[in-house]
C-alpha cells in the first residue's frame, strides 16, 4: 500500500512539475516571415507586336541582355523623316548665319544702277537729236504723201478717160494708203517725243528703283538677328523630335535592367504588349531578405544588428542576416504569418537583409529570425 501511495506521489509530482515547467519556460526568441527578392516587371514606354522572345522562364541574366524585340512599324521611316527636315533647317541656319555672298551683293548693286540709270533716262525725258530725227522723218513722210496724193489723183483722172488700167488704179491707191499711214505714225512719234516719258513710266521705274534699293541694303545689312534666331529654335525643335524618335526605337529592344533570373514569360512573338504594360517578370538576385513582424514587446531590434535565419529547406543550417529597417508604425500581423503571440496583438514589419545563401535559397520560402 505505501508503495502505491509513493509511486503516485511521483507520478503526480512529475504531472505537475511538467505543468510548471511548460508554462514558465522561456518562449523563443523568434519571428517567422518569408524570403523576399526585387520583384522587376520589364517592359517597353511605347508597346507594340513583339517580334522575338529571346529568354525562357529560370533563365539567369546579366544587367543589359536582349530579352525582348518588338515590331518597329513605321518609326524607321519617321525616323528618316525627321533627319531630312532636321538637315534641311541647318542648312538654312547656316545659310542665314553666314549672309549673302559678295557675288550676290555685286550682282544686286548692278542691277540697282542698271534701274537707277533707267529713271535717270526717263526723267531726262528724248533728246533733241532725237526729236529733230523724227521731225525729219515726219516732214519726209508728208512729202512721200503728197507725191502719192498726186500720183493718184492723175492716174484715177486717167483710168476715167480709160487711159489706165486697174492695176495701175489699184497699185496707186495701195501706194497712197501706205503713204497717209506712214505720215500717221510719223505724227504720233513725234508727239511722243515732244510729250516726253509719262508719268506713269516714271513711276514704275521709281518704285522698281526702290525696290532693289531696299533688297541691296538687306544683303548688306546681312540676315536679321530674329530671323536665326527663328532658324535656331525651329532647329532645336527639330532636334528633339528626332530624340523623341530614336528614344522610341530604343523601346523597341526590351533589355534586362539588372542581374536576376527570369521568373514568368507569358507572351510569344506576335503576341501585343501595350505601351508601360509588364511584359516578363525578373527577380532581382544579389539581394535578399525576410520580411518578418516584431511584437512590440521583443521590439528592442538596432538597424544594423546581426542575427541568425533558418529556414525549413535547410533544417540545422544558419545563415546570417542584418537588420536593415524596423518600421516606425503598428499594423496588426498578416494572416499568412505565423508567431508566438497572439494574433491580435500589434507588431511591427521588420526586414533582413541576407548575407549569404543567395546561391541556393528562394523567393518565397519560410524563415525564422532569431533575435537572440
Amino acid at each position: 500500500m505505501l508503495v502505491r501511495i509513493v509511486v503516485f506521489l511521483l507520478i503526480a509530482a512529475a504531472l505537475i512539475g511538467g505543468l510548471v515547467y511548460s508554462q514558465y519556460r522561456p518562449v523563443p526568441e523568434k519571428v517567422s516571415g518569408f524570403l523576399e527578392v526585387y520583384d522587376i516587371r520589364v517592359g517597353s514606354r511605347i508597346g507594340g507586336r513583339i517580334a522575338k522572345v529571346l529568354v525562357k522562364e529560370g533563365q539567369t541574366v546579366a544587367a543589359g541582355d536582349l530579352l525582348l524585340e518588338l515590331e518597329p512599324y513605321d518609326l524607321q521611316a519617321r525616323l528618316a523623316e525627321a533627319q531630312g527636315k532636321l538637315a534641311e533647317q541647318q542648312q538654312n541656319l547656316a545659310r542665314l548665319e553666314a549672309g549673302f555672298r559678295k557675288e550676290d551683293v555685286a550682282q544686286a548693286q548692278a542691277k540697282r544702277d542698271q534701274l537707277k540709270a533707267q529713271l535717270d533716262k526717263a526723267q531726262a525725258g528724248p533728246r533733241k537729236q532725237e526729236i529733230a530725227e523724227a521731225q525729219a522723218l515726219y516732214d519726209q513722210a508728208v512729202v512721200q504723201r503728197s507725191i502719192a496724193a498726186a500720183s493718184y489723183e492723175r492716174v484715177m483722172k486717167q483710168y476715167e478717160l480709160k487711159n489706165a488700167s486697174i492695176e495701175e488704179r489699184d497699185r496707186s491707191t495701195n501706194d497712197f494708203k501706205a503713204a497717209s499711214a506712214n505720215l500717221n505714225v510719223r505724227r504720233e512719234q513725234l508727239d511722243l517725243l515732244k510729250e516726253g516719258t509719262r508719268k506713269e513710266d516714271l513711276d514704275t521705274a521709281a518704285a522698281q528703283l526702290a525696290e532693289m534699293e531696299a533688297a541691296l541694303s538687306l544683303m548688306k545689312n546681312g540676315t536679321r538677328a530674329e530671323d536665326i534666331a527663328a532658324a535656331k529654335a525651329s532647329v532645336e525643335s527639330l532636334k528633339g523630335a528626332l530624340e523623341i524618335i530614336q528614344k522610341q526605337l530604343s523601346e523597341l529592344r526590351i533589355v534586362a535592367p539588372t542581374a536576376g533570373t527570369i521568373d514568368a514569360v507569358d507572351i510569344r512573338a506576335g503576341d501585343m504588349v501595350g505601351p508601360n504594360a509588364p511584359a516578363l517578370s525578373l527577380l532581382e538576385s544579389g539581394e535578399m531578405w525576410v520580411r518578418a513582424y516584431v511584437p512590440e514587446n521583443r521590439l528592442n531590434l538596432q538597424l544594423g544588428q546581426k542575427v541568425r535565419v533558418t529556414v525549413d529547406s535547410y533544417p540545422g543550417r544558419d545563415f546570417h542576416g542584418e537588420v536593415t529597417f524596423v518600421s516606425r508604425q503598428a499594423e496588426f500581423t498578416p494572416g499568412n504569418v505565423q508567431t508566438p503571440e497572439e494574433r491580435s496583438k500589434q507588431v511591427f514589419r521588420i526586414r533582413v537583409a541576407l548575407q549569404d545563401g543567395q546561391d541556393i535559397l528562394r523567393a518565397g520560402m519560410s524563415a525564422d529570425v532569431w533575435l537572440k
